[in-house]
Formats: C-alpha cells, structure tokens, sequence
C-alpha cells in the first residue's frame, strides 16, 4: 500500500529556518544543519529499504498562489503570505509498505528530526492511505 505522510508549516516557520526571528526564535545555523543531515539520512534509509516512493520540501507560502472559487465568474488568485496561524503543507513523503502501522512507524521516526524545541513541540506528520484509483473512495 502507498501512504503519503505530510508535515505543515507556516511561514514564520520557514523565516525561522532562514535565521529570521519573527514569533518564535530564528532557528541556528547549527540546528538547520541538523535538521539537513537528519532528512538525508533519513530519506536514504527509506531508498534503502526499497519504501521511498517520493519525497518533497515545498517553497514557503510567500511563493505560493492559491486559487479559489468563482467571483463574478472569474477564479480568484491570492498572493502569498497567507495569515500566521495559517499552516500550509510544508514537505511531503510517499511511502510504499506493508499497512498503514509500517507508515506510522515510518513517521514516528520522521518526528526525531532534530530542531528547535518549540517547532518539536507543536510539529505532526500526517498519515494517510494514497488511493490508486476512483473506486478506492468507495
């Protein structure tokens, strides 16, 4: 089975990464670092073991366009940043394992990534099952 495990952030996240304090504490040069060394491993482990389908970080919300319904017929397109409290998807993973335990597992080893205590303390990763084609939604 496919999974996909997701990760959030906001931009005051990814400005915290670039060493820009805003909310929270700008993380360090150190800690970023860690971070890096953590998801390269991490990733190469899963190439490894064969379950690495996938994997992706995303560009901050101040690169994003988000387009939306109709308004006067016309769709509406809205510049990034988008509010603080906001959470836009930030990376994402697509795993392939035996169920979805083995995905969580996966995940729950993805939280050890290395970081500043406060983005640990509010950091999650979603699990959930890929569906492969239309009937799958049944």
């Amino acid at each position: 089975m496919k999974f996909m495990l997701s990760t959030n952030g906001s931009q005051q996240d990814y400005d915290g990464m670039g060493g820009k304090a805003g909310g929270e504490p700008a993380w360090t040069a150190g800690e970023f670092s860690a971070m890096v060394e953590f998801m390269t491993r991490f990733n190469k482990s899963l190439e490894e073991s064969g379950e690495l389908v996938e994997t992706r970080g995303l560009a901050g919300p101040v690169h994003t366009r988000r387009v939306s319904g109709l308004k006067d017929g016309v769709p509406v397109v809205t510049d990034g940043p988008y509010a603080e409290t906001q959470e836009v998807l930030a990376g994402y993973w697509v795993v392939e394992c035996d169920g979805i335990d083995r995905a969580t597992e996966i995940a729950a080893e993805l939280c050890r990534c290395p970081g500043p205590a406060h983005v640990a303390e509010k950091g999650y990763i979603d699990v959930r099952p890929i569906q492969e084609a239309a009937g799958d939604m049944l």
